[in-house]
Parts: structure tokens; sequence; C-alpha cells
């Protein structure tokens, strides 16, 4: 055989063992990240309630199931409180229906023009009477954010009037009238909204809905005026925060990226603020001055923004005494409706420590609910099989069978009342104002 015919065969060296130890080893830490990131080992459970032992009470849990089942997120990344947030921040919900609606202009006594939209129901309420859902959104939304036009939809095809506020200023397309936009705490475009709704529908009963800083905004209305809490069936917040002075502290902590989420919170103010400079800053204002606007500039948290800026509409004198005054703390122990408050333990802008002040007033007031989820991040609450949402949120369901329930209260009260109380179970109690 001619030794140029040969085969010449080369064998490859063997990698140690160590190198695919050590591919393991990084394909283990990926795992765990991800796992540990999308939260994935958490497990799924009805909503922790707190509330007293009332007739009350058990006739909602009853009429209103969502409430003590579980709520189940999307499985790939619903047990993230980050991703349901983001979620929301971004795309607000998934397929948002375009609800179709007639906006109102209300002038203020300082010159300022309040806007709100106005839906009409599509179908008859359940109990065949005239109810309104006055609504009032987050921080710097109106009523064409996605969140809040899948809510209306929602509702006003179960009967519901709804009635949106857009926070003064936060409109891209109406221009201020007066130097000043929404606050924190400001009651004044909503208490004139719900004064416009009780003039025209005098007939009709109020549900009160408040998002975020807007559920601020509602439990300080209701609690600040007796006189606020008539023709109200009930009030709603969702993921709100409770106290603004306690809360400052917990934003500017990284634990949860909440030093993040507040910076990025300020940004949008900024670009907000800055959109209506000429009215806020110039000549007609009293308040504001240059040194103002370049403070601006280079504010990177909302605390900074409300210092330099946001507390000098009604002229606090201190960034402790505006959020202070701003809290709805200080007034949501007058509201004597039902009130029902959701927040979700994974909600990385709302701090747990916070979550103290809805379960002690749950734990005291007869007509308070306080519904924690595990899972839902801020305003998030998506629902889903494993990765895709669907449209309509728990959040949404949650407010609509909760106001259903009470308008059923309301309708069958004066037949239990002329039963008389032989139980727990058929005693009926007026919580109302």
């Amino acid at each position: 055989m001619n030794i140029h015919d040969s085969e010449v065969y080369t064998v490859a060296p063997e990698m140690p063992a160590m190198f695919d130890g050590m591919k393991l080893a990084a394909v283990a830490t990926v795992l765990y990240v991800i796992v540990r990131c999308l939260n994935l080992k958490s497990p799924t459970a009805p909503p922790d309630l707190t509330f007293q032992d009332t007739a009350l009470c058990h006739f909602i849990l009853n009429s209103c199931p969502i409430l003590t089942k579980e709520y189940i997120p999307p499985l790939l990344w619903g047990k993230s409180g980050h991703l349901q947030t983001a979620l929301y921040g971004k795309l607000g919900r998934v397929s948002s229906p375009h609800p179709y609606g007639l906006r109102k202009y209300l002038p203020m006594q300082d010159g300022a023009t309040s806007t709100f939209d106005l839906f009409e129901p599509l179908v008859h309420h359940q109990t065949r009477e005239d109810v309104t859902m006055v609504i009032c959104p987050g921080i710097g939304n109106h009523s064409e954010k996605h969140y809040i036009r899948t809510f209306v939809d929602y509702s006003h095809k179960q009967g519901y009037r709804c009635a949106v506020l857009n926070h003064l200023g936060a409109l891209p397309n109406i221009e201020l009238t007066s130097p000043r936009m929404f606050t924190y705490g400001c009651t004044w475009e909503f208490a004139a909204m719900v004064g416009f709704i009780k003039k025209a529908y005098p007939q009709t009963k109020l549900i009160v809905v408040g998002f975020s800083l807007g559920g601020n905004i509602v439990c300080k209305f209701l609690g600040e005026n007796r006189t606020n809490q008539e023709r109200v069936l009930c009030c709603v917040s969702v993921c709100q925060g409770y106290s603004a002075l306690r809360a400052q502290e917990t934003f500017l902590q990284w634990d949860q990226c909440r030093r993040f989420y507040n910076f990025l919170m300020a940004d949008n103010m900024k670009k907000i603020i800055l959109s209506h400079r000429s009215v806020l800053f110039g000549v007609s204002s009293t308040k504001m001055v240059d040194a103002d606007l370049s403070r601006l500039y280079t504010a990177t948290s909302l605390m900074q923004i409300d210092d330099n800026i946001m507390r000098k509409f009604h002229g606090h004198n201190s960034l402790k005494e505006y959020y202070e005054k701003e809290s709805c703390v200080h007034y949501i122990h007058n509201i004597n409706v039902p009130l029902l408050l959701v927040n979700s333990a994974d909600d990385p802008l709302v701090h747990g420590s916070l979550l103290t002040i809805p379960r002690t007033l749950a734990e005291k007031k007869e007509n308070v609910i306080f519904a924690l989820t595990l899972h839902g991040g801020h305003l998030g609450f998506f629902e889903g099989a494993v990765l895709f949402p669907q449209p309509l949120t728990w959040m949404d369901k949650v407010i609509v069978a909760y106001a259903n329930g009470i308008c059923q209260w309301k309708k069958q009260k004066p037949a239990c009342q002329s039963q008389g109380a032989h139980s727990s179970e058929t005693k009926c109690q007026d919580t109302t104002s």
C-alpha cells in the first residue's frame, strides 16, 4: 500500500471536565436569575383581606367572589411586580378599546379650566338605578390613557355612567388658562366634576374610584367634608400610598428599584410642567420665578420638583407642610361610606410600611375592606394563562364587582330591615352618611 494513500486521523484534545462544570454553572446561574427576577416560585393566593365581622362585609364578600378567589397572573412574567408595572406603564392595556365620550369644560374660580370626559351607559344597570362612576386617574394621567379607557369601556357596558377627570395640565392638547396645574392632593377639580354630575343628574348615585394618586385625591375629597359623601354609595381606591410624607423616605431607597422609578416619574413630571412653561412661568405667574425653572431642569426626584414647584401652587411654606396637608391619611378616617382599599404586596412604588395605614383603618372601621394581593405590581393586575395577558384585568373586574355588590346591598336593604334582624346574615346596617 502506498504511504500517500493512507488516511490521516487527527484527534482533538479533550477539554478538561472543569470546563463542562463551568458551562453547567453558567446555565444554572442564568436560570436562577430568571427564576428570581420573574419570581416564578412565588405561589398564587387569594387577596389577604382585612375587615370587620359585619353584615355589610359578609354580603359584599358573598356577592363579590373575585375578592376571595385566587388572583392568577400570567405564568411566565405575571409574578414580577416590575414587569406588571412596566407593562402597565408602557402599554397601559392590551387591545385597549375606544369608548365614545363627551368632553366637558368647567371654569374654576382662579381662572383655571378643568376638564372631564363623560361616557353614558350602554345598557341599563342591573338594579335599574341611575349610577355614575366618578373616576380620578393616576399621576399625570387622563381619560385617554389605555387603562382608563379599558376600565370605562367595561364599566359603561355594565350600566354605569362614567365621568373621568383629566388632571389639570395632563392633556397634551389642552392649554392651561391659569398658572396652576394638578398637585398630589388638590381636590378642587374633582369636586367641580362631582358637583356638575350631581346637578346634571339629580337622581344619580355615585361610585367614587381613584387610581394611585387619584386614590389619594378621592379619599381626601370624601374625608374633607361630610357633605361630599352625600349621594355616594361607595369608594374604591387602588394602589395609592396614603401618606406622601412617609413615602418620600422610601422613594430615595434603591430597594425594589424605587429610586429609579422616582427618577422616571420625575422626568415625566418635568415634561408636563415644561409643556406649560409659558403659562406657569410667564408674566401672569406671581408664584414662580426663573430660578424655579432652572431648578426644575436639574431635578432628579419627585421630591425636588414638589419642593421647588408643586407646593408653591397652593402657598405651602415647606415640603413637609405640603405633604402633610395633601395626604389623605389625615382625612380617610372621616369616610363613612363603604370603602374598598386595594394594594399589591409587590408594588415597587408603594413600600410595605405604608400598608399599615389601610390595614389599621380596616381593623377599626366597619365600612372598610382592605385587600392586599401577592402580585399585581402598580396598577398592573394582569391575568392570563402563560404569556399573553387578557385585555381586561383583575383590577377592572374587582371594582365593578364591588360596585355591583354595594348597589345590590342598597337595593335590598329596606327589605332586610322590614324582615327584622333575626341573624347576622339578615341584619342590615347602613354605613353611609
